[in-house]
């Protein structure tokens, strides 16, 4: 991946100046909504949502958030039925984008979805116009402070896996969804410092420059701060 930047790693990297302005808890909150809303409300038998928590709580996120955030993602919060939506649209240089949504009032939040794409260089497109352009695959993080990279790749090979991207402090893996459980589990047992989860992943990427990026990552920015928004995918990817 030389000379090139993936959305998901820029993304990880903002994460601390996030963090700085207060949003961390809601990013955090999210993660574990979405990971209780695609496996269920057990860590044991989630492996996503195991690492979700393990992220919030390493924050220093209260538990009753945490759990607040797995009975939303679960459908247990009373008094209220959150039913959840993918949106896909366009964002500036022909970006795509798809937007996974929570919501207990459609008829509000398409709307504002609409009105933050149109004012910030994007557009709500038709069911199926970018959806394609993905597919469902397990991220997994492995951290390279401390780690024995000789140890680690046998480890790989020995779980079949001989396909790896490799970053400044990070290795990255991208599984199929039905192995991703049983990939952590593997990696936990053996110490690892690990974090993943089952999102939509881009088959095919569109590079921009470091120049039109501020105007990407600012509309991303702007919908993910949305309480509706879970989480958005892109397919871009940015020259070095």
């Amino acid at each position: 991946m030389s000379g090139h930047s993936k959305w998901s790693t820029i993304k990880r990297k903002k994460g601390a100046k996030d963090a700085k302005r207060g949003a961390e808890f809601t990013r955090l909150g999210k993660d574990i909504t979405l990971a209780s809303r695609e496996g269920g409300g057990d860590i044991n038998m989630n492996a996503a949502l195991r690492l979700a928590v393990k992220k919030a709580k390493a924050a220093n996120m209260p538990n009753d958030n945490i759990e607040r955030a797995i009975k939303k993602g679960t459908g247990e919060l009373p008094g209220i039925k959150y039913e959840s939506y993918i949106y896909e649209g366009y964002g500036p240089k022909g970006i795509a984008l798809l937007i996974e949504v929570l919501t207990d009032n459609k008829n509000r939040t398409v709307p504002e979805i609409r009105h933050l794409l149109s004012k910030n260089n994007g557009n709500l497109g038709e069911s199926g116009c970018v959806n394609w352009m993905f597919e469902k695959k397990g991220t997994i993080l492995i951290k390279k402070e401390n780690l024995d990279e000789e140890l680690f790749i046998n480890d790989l090979l020995e779980l079949d896996i001989d396909t790896y991207d490799e970053y400044d402090d990070e290795f990255q893996l991208i599984v199929l969804p039905e192995d991703f459980s049983y990939i952590i589990k593997n990696l936990e047992e053996k110490k690892y410092d690990i974090e993943g989860d089952i999102s939509l992943v881009p088959i095919n990427t569109i590079a921009i420059t470091r120049n039109d990026l501020e105007l990407v990552s600012n509309l991303i920015d702007k919908l993910e701060d949305h309480d509706d928004i879970q989480k958005v995918h892109t397919n871009l990817e940015v020259l070095d």
